[in-house]
């Protein structure tokens, strides 16, 4: 478990138990849970219709999905693993994971990250120059879009808009069926 009085590094990190994931915001180690089963169902979604995207019009970016390292900061105290990542620049990928801003962050919303992905990593991403981030909300059946250059005036879609993307040329997400996607 994570001590307060105690600074963690990527290491801690990676030494954790096998099953056990976190996020580290400036040597703060911040313990994950399991996504939900909706959660998955969105991301899985989600990552499907980007790489399709990529993969018909051949583009050189790469989209992946957590749990993927991306070590914003070199100074081994920050590390987070977004749920979809979309980097354009392959320099930036390693075997450890991605070094800098991936382009594209998505982020889905869990009862329990809620605060975080509207809070902390917002302002992470931003600041390391994450060009869009979007959060994808399935209790609140939006996609809030946010670019470093107006962090303060991001998007709002409601599921069943068309949601843009700046990442991917005519990338246009028919956000419907996302509101589709729930389990009992």
């Amino acid at each position: 478990m994570a001590s307060e009085n105690r600074t963690y590094t990527v290491e801690d990190i990676i030494a954790l138990p096998e099953g056990q994931r976190a996020e580290l915001f400036d040597g703060e180690m911040v313990m994950m849970a399991s996504p939900a089963t909706t959660h998955q169902g969105v991301l899985v979604w989600l990552l499907v219709e980007i790489s399709n995207h990529i993969r018909e019009k051949k583009g050189k970016c790469q989209v992946l999905a957590a749990p993927l390292a991306v070590l914003l900061k070199d100074d081994g105290k920050n590390y987070l693993e977004p749920d979809i990542v979309v980097i354009c620049d392959e320099k930036k990928l390693d075997d450890r994971g991605c070094h800098g801003a991936p382009d594209w962050v998505i982020e889905i919303v869990s009862p329990f990250s809620r605060k975080l992905d509207y809070g902390r990593k917002l302002t992470a991403y931003m600041e390391a120059g994450v060009r869009e981030y979007w959060i994808v909300d399935p209790e609140k059946q939006a996609i809030v879009v946010y670019h470093p250059s107006q962090p303060d005036l991001p998007a709002v879609y409601r599921f069943g808009d068309s949601v843009k993307t700046d990442i991917c040329e005519g990338l246009a997400i028919d956000s419907a069926p996302l509101g589709d996607i729930h389990y009992s």
